[in-house]
Order: C-alpha cells, then sequence, then structure tokens
C-alpha cells in the first residue's frame, strides 16, 4: 500500500504554489515535511487529501487513480495546529462521532473508541468534555477522533505548533509510539528541524513550494542534497562562507586554511561555498586543526545554558550556538574555532559537492 505523488503541480491565480512533486510514501511510515512557513507543507498536504485538485499529475492510491476522488471517498484523517473538538460532547462521543457518521453498529463503535482511547492515554478522560481537559489531552482527542475511522493516511499539519514547551514535548514523544501501532502512513508538516530529527522516518524539505530532498531523516540531514536543503534543516539556519580549493590546501573567507583531505581531497580546484551548522562553532579551539574566525559580534542571547552569538564575518551574518552562558560585549571582536570536519562544501550551483567529513562517516 502506498500513496504516489506523480508529478503533481498546484497553480493558483497563476502563481505555483506546488512545483511538479514526485513522492512516494509506503504503508507504515513515518513522512515529515520540513520547511518553513510558506513553503508550500500544507498545500501538498491538501493535495495528498483530495481537499485541492492538482493542476498537473496524478495522485494514485493502493495503484489506483485518486486524483479526482473527493475527500469524504478517501480514508484520510487530518489533524490541525488548533484543536477541534466538539466542546458540547464528551471525548467518548467526541471520538466516536465519524464512526457514527460511517454507520458503524454501537457494539463496533464501543470497541473502537476504547481501543483508540486507550492508545492514546484518553481512557480516564472518556466522560470529560474537552474544555476540562489541558491542551495536550484535547489534542491527543482530535488525534484519536482521527486515528478511530482506520486512515490508512493520517495528515499532521504542525499539530504541536499552539501548545507549550512542555506539552509539546510530551505528543513528541508519543506520537511515533502511536504512529507504530496505527499502521498507517503518517505525514507531519513542522518548522523545526528538532521535530523532524525526533519523529525520524522519511523527511522532505521544502523551500518556496519545491521539494529539494526526500530519503530517510539522518540521511538528509547529514547529506543535504544541496546548500537549500542544508539552510532548511538546521536551526539556526546553516552558516556560509566562501572558500578556494587549491591543491592541497582549502581557504575559508581569505584566511583560516585546512587541508585539503578527506572528503575535500578529490574536489577539483576551484571556488565553492562552505557550510556548517551554528553549533559546530566554538569560543575555545577543541583542536590542532580548528579554523579560527575572527568575527563581530552583534548580539548575543542567553537561553540558560547555551548562548546564541550573533555574528559578522565580513559581509557574511552568521549565529554561533555555544555551550554556557558567556556575557559579551555587542561590538566586541571575537574569534570563533571550527572543527572543519564539520564543513560541507557546495559548487556554484548550490550542489552539495563534498559532504561534512563526519556525517560521511557515520
Amino acid at each position: 500500500m502506498a500513496l504516489e505523488l506523480q508529478a503533481v503541480s498546484r497553480v493558483v491565480k497563476g502563481q505555483m504554489h506546488i512545483h511538479p512533486t514526485t513522492l512516494t510514501l509506503e504503508k507504515g511510515t513515518m513522512n515529515v515535511l520540513l520547511g518553513p512557513t510558506l513553503s508550500g507543507k500544507t498545500s501538498l498536504m491538501r493535495l495528498m487529501a483530495g481537499l485541492d485538485a492538482p493542476t498537473s499529475g496524478r495522485l494514485m492510491w493502493h495503484g489506483q487513480d485518486v486524483t479526482g476522488v473527493r475527500v469524504q471517498d478517501r480514508k484520510v484523517a487530518m489533524v490541525y495546529q488548533q484543536f477541534i473538538n466538539y466542546p458540547g460532547l464528551t471525548v467518548y462521543e467526541n471520538i466516536a462521532s465519524p464512526l457514527r457518521l460511517m454507520g458503524k453498529d454501537k457494539a463496533a463503535i464501543d470497541r473502537a473508541v476504547r481501543e483508540t482511547a486507550e492508545m492514546l492515554k484518553l481512557t480516564p478522560m472518556l466522560d470529560r468534555k474537552p474544555l476540562e481537559l489541558s491542551g495536550g489531552q484535547q489534542q491527543r482527542c482530535a488525534l484519536a477522533r482521527a486515528l478511530v475511522k482506520g486512515a490508512g493516511l493520517v495528515l499532521l499539519d504542525e499539530p504541536l505548533a499552539n501548545l507549550d514547551y512542555k506539552l509539546r514535548e510530551e505528543l513528541r514523544a508519543e506520537i511515533p509510539r502511536i504512529f507504530e501501532e496505527s499502521g498507517a502512513i503518517f505525514v507531519y508538516a513542522t518548522t523545526e528541524p528538532e521535530e523532524a530529527l525526533l519523529l525520524g522516518g522519511n523527511t522532505a524539505t521544502l523551500w518556496e513550494g519545491r521539494v529539494t530532498q526526500f530519503g530517510p531523516t539522518p540521511q538528509v540531514y547529514r547529506q543535504p542534497a544541496d546548500a537549500t536543503t542544508a539552510r532548511v534543516f538546521s536551526d539556526p539556519p546553516m552558516n556560509f562562507v566562501p572558500c578556494k580549493k587549491q591543491g592541497n590546501r582549502v581557504t575559508f573567507g581569505g584566511h583560516a586554511h585546512a587541508p585539503a583531505d578527506g572528503t575535500f581531497a578529490a574536489l577539483p580546484d576551484g571556488r565553492y561555498t562552505a557550510g556548517f551548522r551554528a553549533n559546530h562553532l566554538h569560543l575555545n579551539t577543541h583542536s590542532g586543526h580548528a579554523l579560527e574566525f575572527r568575527c563581530t559580534l552583534g548580539v548575543s542571547e542567553i537561553t540558560g545554558s547555551e548562548t546564541f552569538l550573533h555574528l559578522t564575518h565580513g559581509s557574511d551574518r552568521w549565529v554561533g550556538l555555544v555551550h554556557g552562558v558567556h556575557d559579551l560585549q555587542a561590538g566586541s571582536e571575537v574569534s570563533l574555532w571550527l572543527d572543519p570536519t564539520h564543513v560541507y562544501l557546495f559548487d556554484a550551483d548550490g550542489r552539495l559537492a563534498a559532504p561534512a567529513a563526519y556525517a560521511a562517516a557515520a
């Protein structure tokens, strides 16, 4: 069982919302749509659900063309950011409501409701109404109503975005378990790279209506196909600096040098763009081969156990994420150190030319 998108696109009022996209989502897989706001995540989900018709291309379900099939006639469930529950009904009645619409008998409804409630740890709350629940419990109720139908495709559109931190963490930990027990195809939209890594499965990165890469989540994270994917799958976004490979040496930003060994060794001489993630910058060197960059500090943000540094290096703006609390003066010059094994190189077209050595060895 699979959902196939075959060169599916969506044009609205002459504007391309989704560029031609080909994806295959297999039964029993978790698939994350990762991208910033307005990258096309919701638009792509609406095409999958049948809420919108594609401008071109086809959607196949179990090998059958369902491009023109109404959403009501598909086994699809969707959960949104907002808690969409019936406030006047109990949790039991909320979960049972889609089964009643399907004409199921009373015994079948009761069995399905109780099994789904148990899966989502809602059994003690079945007699309560949604407004008597916490935010996380309300979202679990909405998820239960989606799952109880036995839908083969479950679409989750940033379902935790409106919850506070504690509730988000609670449900993030539970969703993979729920997914494994249901056996459906799950599609989960998020703006947060950390969430994609926690959920695992496969990830499709989106940028301006294009799927830039799709594959196992750790692989997409460690070996982004291009600079756009690397930017999307980094929080804060990946830092970049121009570099040049000549002979047995790579020069970064005009003055920092590293040997052209490891993944850099086979590269032709020429100009590239180096990329590295914020957490790989350090205020102290931990390696004799580390690259030193002199930067100007714009502002520092202390989060508790970590400090974000907003930096200027030449004409480039970077963000560093360093461990510990560092009270640094805005406008001061600071040295940042970077292990070259954490550096990716991209060619003039933005394609990955050399993965970071640590990622290539993983």
